[in-house]
């Protein structure tokens, strides 16, 4: 059985459907917070059970008889984060699960600028203190997540942004496709996969640009500073850690860390990634262009 965490998520909902086309459903359960949020897969006969990475004891059911494991990271940051993590690998160790899989971040170290990507290089420690087999999915930076840096664009009439560098946004749903690959073919990763990443690399004047062609009116970007950038996330209700997170982005972003592209993706698919353009066409032609949550 592959048990999926998180799987109400976006991310994690696009790797059980995928699953689903490929897997009977009694082979597969989920792990998820608010079980009603679920109906649809148990309707479809998913296992579904209440977990939560905090309580760790609600796991040891939800990993029951699992072989594989699909931890999807949590939305939270440092110490929290890490034990999180680290209740959910302890649990599918104790359950006996064969394989841990992880969500991790392209940029994954310890001494990056960008917090989120600290915390997943600490994790992917646990991983490999565990024992237990695993993959660490080194996701590319989602594309989701500029789009969420681009506030009220189509309101305000151009990008404002701090300074920042090259990144190879990637379609979170061809993630979802990369980590449903790695759960039902065991020999395409071990350990730390490749750079899981769109195959151009972008900053935010080219997603400007993008942006231009897309609605046929100049969307100029605007550089502001990373004090402003973080007050106006602020005035958006964001909490003071989550806001000083994303600002590491840009210092990481000019530090050139997500200026990477590997075939890994490609060759996977077995196409060309989801182009950045495709998404922001995606993105702007919504009804509800409502920010995605940060990755």
């Amino acid at each position: 059985m592959i048990v999926v965490t998180g799987a109400t998520g976006h991310y994690g909902r696009q790797v059980v459907e995928g699953l689903l086309r490929q897997l009977p459903a009694n082979q597969l359960g989920v792990s998820v917070r608010d079980t009603e949020k679920a109906q649809d897969f148990a309707q479809q006969g998913v296992r579904v059970c209440p977990g939560d990475f905090a309580y760790p004891a609600s796991l040891a059911k939800a990993f029951d008889g699992a072989d594989q494991v699909l931890i999807v990271s949590v939305p939270k940051l440092g110490e929290e984060a890490l034990r999180d993590h680290a209740n959910a690998i302890q649990a599918a160790k104790q359950a006996g699960v064969k394989r841990i899989l992880y969500t991790s971040h392209q940029g994954a170290a310890l001494s990056s600028a960008f917090v989120p990507c600290r915390g997943h290089a600490e994790t992917e420690g646990l991983l490999q203190e565990s024992g237990v087999s695993y993959v660490s999915l080194r996701n590319g930076f989602y594309a989701e997540s500029a789009l969420f840096q681009l506030g009220g664009m189509k309101a305000a009439g151009k990008i404002a942004v701090p300074e920042d560098g090259l990144v190879s946004w990637t379609a979170r749903a061809d993630l979802a496709e990369a980590a449903v690959a790695a759960l039902t073919l065991p020999g395409l990763f071990d350990g730390i996969s490749p750079p899981l990443t769109s195959s151009a690399v972008l900053d935010f004047s080219d997603i400007a640009e993008i942006a231009s062609e897309i609605l046929d009116r100049p969307i100029p970007r605007e550089t502001i500073s990373d004090e402003t950038f973080r007050e106006g996330l602020l005035s958006r209700g964001l909490p003071a850690a989550m806001t000083e997170a994303i600002g590491t982005l840009y210092i990481a972003s000019r530090a050139r860390e997500f200026a990477v592209i590997d075939p890994a993706l490609e060759k996977l698919l077995g196409r060309k990634p989801t182009s950045m353009k495709e998404v922001l066409r995606g993105f702007l032609s919504a009804s509800d262009s409502r920010p995605h949550h940060a990755h």
